[in-house]
């Protein structure tokens, strides 16, 4: 049976991890928007996180997830050389990146980790990159290096002004537009509320706007039918018809009020785990 060999651990922030996973026919196929699913052991619950890069030449997929449910706690417990049961992928749809010329990337908090690779694709093709990343405070910045790497312009902000410049990243992306900054797209990638009124700032232009559909996932909840939403009137499925959607046409407030429904149980998980732990340090 294939085991999954962890290349490679760092903490980015308390909450924060990367790992780079030895799984050679995923990060050849790979594309920046793409996800997996992974279990990390034969008894764990399915979940998606979305890829944050990949090294053809090593066979390494990099995921970076928050440990904020049982089985992010039950990964993050897990060290280099050690293995995970599965690692599936990639799934979903490929970001589409053909022929933009200029795009904003707007990330915010983890959410950070899925706008990456696709700020570093559309970088690599020749596309002019903006970058703003926004973080609630300087101590959880991540990947600030990377963005700047693949960005003509990058913008840090963070909540309460502990680092870069105060406020939120759709007062950035605001001030960018009126400096006459034209956008084939805004790429937006964060917490739901966040997508939300990057979405209301963009529809005010008329930029089109792409938003992730991921978080849905990354927030823990791993649970079927946890991705379904509403797009332009329609029932979509994030982890099929997505991640990508068009964020004009996406209902946030029906989908962020799904995505709530599951916090009680992921939070009871989470408890559960961590008390294991505890008593196995004791």
């Amino acid at each position: 049976m294939d085991m999954y060999r962890i290349l490679k651990k760092e903490c980015l922030n308390p909450t924060v991890t990367l790992m780079d996973i030895e799984a050679p026919l995923i990060a050849k196929k790979a594309k920046p928007g793409q996800f997996i699913i992974l279990r990390v052991d034969d008894e764990g619950e399915r979940i998606p996180l979305t890829i944050a890069g990949t090294d053809k030449e090593t066979g390494a997929v990099t995921i970076i997830f928050q440990i904020v449910g049982a089985t992010t706690e039950l990964l993050n417990h897990k060290e280099e050389g050690e293995s995970i049961t599965d690692f599936v992928g990639p799934l979903g749809r490929p970001t589409e990146t053909e022929g933009l010329k200029k795009v904003a990337v707007v990330g915010g908090g983890v959410g950070c980790a899925i706008a990456l690779p696709i700020a570093r694709a559309l970088h690599e093709q020749g596309t002019e990159v903006h970058s703003i990343v926004g973080f609630r405070t300087k101590d959880l910045v991540i990947l600030e290096k990377e963005f700047e790497a693949c960005s003509s312009k990058m913008v840090m902000m963070t909540d309460d002004g502990s680092y870069g410049t105060k406020g939120l990243v759709t007062n950035a992306l605001e001030e960018l537009i009126n400096a006459g900054n034209e956008y084939d797209e805004v790429i937006a990638i964060g917490p739901m509320i966040m997508m939300k009124f990057v979405c209301l700032l963009t529809k005010k232009y008329n930029v089109k706007t792409v938003i992730s559909m991921n978080p849905i996932m990354v927030d823990g909840t791993g649970m079927c039918g946890g991705c379904r939403l509403i797009v332009g009137g329609e029932t979509k499925f994030a982890c099929v018809d997505g991640p990508d959607f068009d964020g004009h046409l996406v209902d946030f407030d029906s989908a962020m009020s799904r995505s709530i429904i599951y916090k009680p149980f992921e939070v009871a998980d989470h408890e559960k785990v961590c008390n294991l732990f505890k008593k196995e340090e004791a």
